[in-house]
């Protein structure tokens, strides 16, 4: 009978001893003086409990991965947790970081696409962001089903170039990167209004047109200020057919072997992005313009000019004949070499 009774003491001496130590594993982080070191870890779909237990162990935030995942399995959490990219710390208890693991919020990433960018910019960050090589990303821009996909496969586009609009995007990194293309042409088309639509008409342009316009002006522009002026430059020539004459487009018609310097035999060499030999607009954007610069391209200022060019401060003098011009680029460009 004694021995009954001390099995059974002992026994439940254990279970009590069990408990409370499991209840406080639960309970208490692995090192609260550490919580600002955060660590980054990557939850696949369909990974095993005991491997979840390993590798936060491995990672430095628990302190028994066994202990871990017995408790995760007598609570039935792991049937909760989600996969994703999670940030923990070793400041978190078990039960915090389980939660984290249960809420399917990773790790938010940022994106940042420049007013002006083109494909090729924007490429380069894709890539520095983890979602894929540049040149896949580029082949994926100009994949026409895509573009379809995306709402607009009957502009006569060759690729995503001024479509994806000027922003700041946080993705996780289990996203894929038509996901985040997807999110930047979504942010164009609701900024593209009825209203537009029936203003472009009126101009007798394409919203195509108009992108492609409001890609010159964003690249053209080194003060806001101006883009309603150098739009109505731009206007001013193409009613009056005369060639638009932009080095911008130029550069991005050699944008893959572009050195920094545009040369005079670039100026003379046709392509189809050259508005010093192509008549009108060039065969598509050369950039992602601003909600600014597409505004500008649909209400340009009414103005007779013809001709700008550069201050060297980022504005320009605009002139509305020839001679003035010649004379604006002898004092701003010429003579201001020669200094």
């Amino acid at each position: 009978m004694k021995l009954i009774k001390w099995v059974l003491a002992s026994t439940l001496i254990v279970a009590l001893f069990t408990i409370s130590y499991g209840f406080w594993f639960f309970k208490t982080p692995l090192d609260s003086a550490r919580a600002n070191q955060k660590f980054s870890y990557d939850l696949n779909r369909g990974a095993h409990p005991l491997e979840i237990s390993t590798g936060l162990e491995s990672l430095g935030v628990i302190r028994n991965h066994y202990v871990f995942y017995i408790l995760g399995k007598l609570t039935k959490s792991f049937g909760a947790v989600k996969a994703a990219e999670y940030e923990l710390n070793p400041g978190m208890s078990p039960e915090q970081i389980f939660k984290v693991l249960q809420s399917g919020i990773g790790i938010h990433r940022e994106l940042l696409v420049r007013e002006g960018e083109n494909i090729y910019q924007v490429a380069e960050s894709l890539e520095a962001g983890g979602l894929g090589p540049k040149d896949q990303l580029l082949k994926l821009m100009r994949n026409a089903d895509l573009m379809s996909s995306f709402g607009l496969g009957h502009e006569g586009m060759k690729s995503l170039e001024g479509y994806l609009f000027p922003n700041t995007y946080y993705y996780e990194k289990k996203d894929q990167a038509v996901t985040v293309l997807k999110r930047m042409v979504d942010a164009f088309l609701k900024l593209w209004t009825p209203e537009y639509d029936a203003r472009a008409r009126e101009l007798g342009l394409s919203r195509f047109q108009v992108v492609t316009l409001a890609s010159m002006i964003e690249k053209e522009t080194g003060a806001a200020m101006e883009r309603p002026i150098i739009s109505s430059v731009f206007h001013n020539r193409l009613k009056k057919r005369m060639r638009l004459q932009s080095d911008p487009t130029t550069i991005y018609g050699i944008w893959e072997h572009y050195d920094g310097v545009i040369h005079k035999t670039d100026l003379t060499t046709p392509t189809e992005y050259n508005t010093y030999t192509c008549p009108a607009l060039p065969v598509g954007p050369i950039s992602n313009p601003s909600a600014e610069a597409i505004r500008a391209a649909l209400y340009p200022e009414q103005t007779d000019f013809l001709y700008f060019v550069s201050k060297n401060d980022g504005t320009h003098l605009f002139s509305k004949d020839y001679e003035q011009h010649r004379a604006g680029v002898s004092h701003f460009q010429i003579h201001q070499k020669t200094r």
